[in-house]
């Protein structure tokens, strides 16, 4: 296969070989001269077919690129990922979104990724704020900047105020990697090691959070389920 003309960032769109249909997945042949894995997670959403009835080997299909390694290794998805990829979030950059929903505590804001951000009511502007509709209303667009992203569960906060504060050094990138599955790795190694019949193991984890962390995580979850077309 010719190698690929176009950017292998993330959520770049590729074309590829199914070069090996394993337990695991595919790997796939994109022209990089490095074969790239899909995982058997990575399926389209709502495609009710099997992995098998979806990709087989030596068939052309058509994915995303989900990861890019600096070592040539590629992952990929049938998934069509957001306009702005969890991974390219980073700390201080400034997104143009819409809100969403409003609460008590705070707005949330879609901004193009995978999930909406959300604003404290403390980060709505540099006075105070009674009250977050006094501020702004469901469907106002509003300039958002990105104060910190958690991986476990995801979840972004964004504030409206546009000076980066000195409280904000910190930023918890412990699961930023993280969109490649722990199984997806292993399968990688397995895969470039030639033990691409192998099965895979993938591990549960399980964490406990805080009241208010499931009460916005609950609220967030009813925004997604409202604004899905």
């Amino acid at each position: 296969m010719a190698e690929q003309s176009r950017s292998l960032d993330i959520g770049a769109e590729v074309q590829g070989k199914v070069k090996h249909v394993g337990l695991y997945g595919a790997l796939i042949d994109i022209g990089t001269g490095q074969d790239a894995l899909l995982h058997i997670s990575q399926l389209a959403r709502g495609d009710g077919r099997s992995f098998e009835e979806v990709v087989r080997s030596g068939d052309e299909i058509q994915a995303f690129v989900l990861k890019s390694r600096k070592d040539g290794h590629v992952a990929l998805t049938m998934e069509r990922p957001p306009d702005v990829p969890w991974q390219t979030i980073k700390q201080g950059q400034v997104f143009t979104g819409q809100v969403v929903r409003v609460e008590d505590f705070g707005v949330f804001v879609d901004f193009g990724a995978e999930r909406p951000g959300m604003v404290h009511v403390s980060e709505m502007a540099d006075g105070y704020v009674r009250s977050p509709g006094e501020v702004v209303s469901v469907g106002q667009e509003v300039d958002v900047r990105v104060i910190k992203k958690s991986g476990r569960p995801r979840k972004i906060d964004l504030s409206m105020k546009m000076t980066m504060d000195a409280r904000e050094a910190q930023v918890d990138e412990s699961e930023a990697d993280e969109a490649v599955p722990t199984s997806m790795a292993q399968a990688f190694r397995r895969a470039m090691e030639g033990g691409v019949d192998k099965q895979s193991r993938a591990g549960g984890r399980q964490g406990g959070s805080r009241n208010y962390r499931e009460q916005q995580e609950a609220i967030l979850s009813r925004t997604l389920r409202g604004s899905t077309p």
